[in-house]
């Protein structure tokens, strides 16, 4: 990975450097030239600070590169990355030993700042943690803080995913932020884990999704994962502590200075746990990752896509009604016992024209169902209107009605079968088995005028010996 934030010869002289990535022209377009009065700071170990700013920019490889006063120092962020790197190594007792001084360093130049904005990206923060010519040991160097952002940016490969975003909450500010990101970085120290990872970073922060400290490493000082487990709850509003940014470090640097002003021994940080705190620890852990798991996942996906789970839910309870009045239509089915077949073929134009889709169902058996599925679509639709409007009067007029008042168009609630004239073409009602055709009209509250159709039919006795419709052909005049 290229460090766009690095100390380099400039003019024969070792500077802080900040490749932007731009070429000349680009550089000029977005006024990055205004970088160069962007202030930066050094804190020193006494709690003075002086302020940083460019001296001037140079083309580099073809880039407009920043570049002002080195300050020797470790980057932070590279500092952590190589302790986790030794996190299991033989020297990682001494790597983070060094990591936690370096900390200790960065809260007490966060602290004598106060509430003055400084950067919190720990990729433009460097630690002196040796003496320099220019700087005592201690010194912390807090780069200017859209510039360095920019070149961070350019410095991931995943821009979403890079180093910095995993140790800073974008809703906190001043010692908040602060406290946050030290507790995020002894986090990582101290339990050899980092609380926060993958594409949900920040929701995990705000909703405080994180091993416990205890169970993440329950040997660690009691009050010291307290107080690192208050820091990582000040995003979350429904567990925010109580005390403030600056307690939280105040409190954290107590236990973390010993009585030579620097960071205390890390093994006296741990101490020996009894077998039952043991496994408690381990049942909370399991606990948690269960909950991230399942609860937590389960409970965002619904989050994310409730709108989708509405509309879900409401087509399964319209499927839901509709089969339970399927159900019950069916354990109380209407038959076309003790019709004729010409009055059979009456009652289902009858039943066509009142919406009566159960009746219809009734009336066949085997023959194109076109008619009953329109039937029962318009007395789905008529119903859901009938309801939304809260009338109690009904939505359509029946064609027959409609015609022996007068039959006046336009007519958009009129629906049924008018002029039905029904006529037997053969068959025997002794054998079973006859034909009929009917002729009809048919409105409809879609169409501006009627269809004038002829149909077919023919029926058969069923097995009860109940006449019904087996075929029905069609034609349109």
């Amino acid at each position: 990975m290229v460090q766009r934030i690095h100390i380099s010869k400039v003019n024969d002289s070792a500077s802080m450097c900040f490749d932007t990535g731009l070429e000349p022209r680009s550089f000029a377009r977005t006024k990055m030239s205004q970088s160069l009065i962007e202030q930066g700071y050094v804190v020193n170990p006494d709690g003075s600070h002086e302020i940083w700013k460019a001296s001037g920019v140079n083309e580099i490889n073809g880039c407009m590169t920043v570049f002002g006063p080195a300050v020797h120092g470790k980057r932070l962020d590279i500092l952590l990355e190589e302790t986790e790197a030794l996190i299991q190594s033989a020297k990682q007792t001494a790597q983070r030993q060094i990591a936690l001084q370096a900390v200790v360093y960065w809260i007490k130049a966060k602290m004598f700042l106060g509430e003055t904005r400084s950067v919190l990206n720990l990729g433009a923060s460097f630690i002196c943690m040796e003496d320099t010519q220019t700087h005592p040991k201690g010194s912390v160097y807090f780069a200017p803080e859209h510039l360095s952002t920019r070149c961070l940016y350019l410095e991931s490969a995943r821009p979403d995913q890079s180093l910095h975003d995993k140790y800073n909450c974008p809703d906190l500010f001043g010692m908040d932020a602060s406290a946050f990101c030290a507790g995020v970085m002894l986090y990582k120290i101290l339990t050899g884990n980092q609380p926060y990872s993958g594409l949900e970073l920040y929701q995990d922060m705000r909703e405080g999704i994180f091993m416990p400290v205890q169970p993440a490493a329950p040997e660690l000082n009691e009050k010291l994962a307290e107080l690192i487990q208050s820091a990582l709850l000040l995003p979350v509003l429904k567990k925010r502590p109580s005390m403030s940014g600056t307690d939280i470090l105040s409190n954290i640097l107590e236990i973390l200075i010993d009585k030579t002003n620097t960071a205390a021994n890390i093994d006296s940080l741990y101490a020996a746990v009894p077998l039952d705190k043991t496994k408690q620890a381990e049942k909370e852990s399991k606990n948690f990752l269960l909950k991230k798991n399942v609860v937590v996942k389960t409970r965002r996906f619904m989050a994310s896509n409730k709108h989708l789970i509405i509309g879900c839910a409401i087509g399964l309870f319209f499927a839901l009604f509709i089969l339970f009045s399927t159900l019950q239509g069916v354990r109380q089915r209407p038959t076309t016992s003790g019709l004729s077949p010409d009055r059979v073929v009456t009652a289902y134009f009858d039943a066509f024209s009142s919406l009566d889709h159960f009746y219809m169902e009734a009336c066949i058996n085997g023959a194109d169902k076109t008619d009953v599925n329109a039937a029962a679509s318009f007395y789905a639709v008529f119903k859901q209107r009938q309801a939304y409007e809260g009338s109690g009067q009904p939505l359509i007029i029946q064609a027959r009605a409609w015609k022996e008042n007068g039959g006046a168009l336009p007519a958009p609630n009129v629906f049924g079968v008018t002029d039905l004239v029904i006529t037997y073409v053969g068959g025997n009602e002794e054998d079973g088995l006859v034909v009929y055709r009917a002729d009809y009209l048919l409105w409809a509250p879609t169409e501006n005028h009627a269809r004038n159709r002829s149909d077919v039919m023919t029926l058969k006795t069923d097995r009860k010996r109940h006449w019904r419709i087996i075929e029905i052909l069609r034609t349109e005049k």
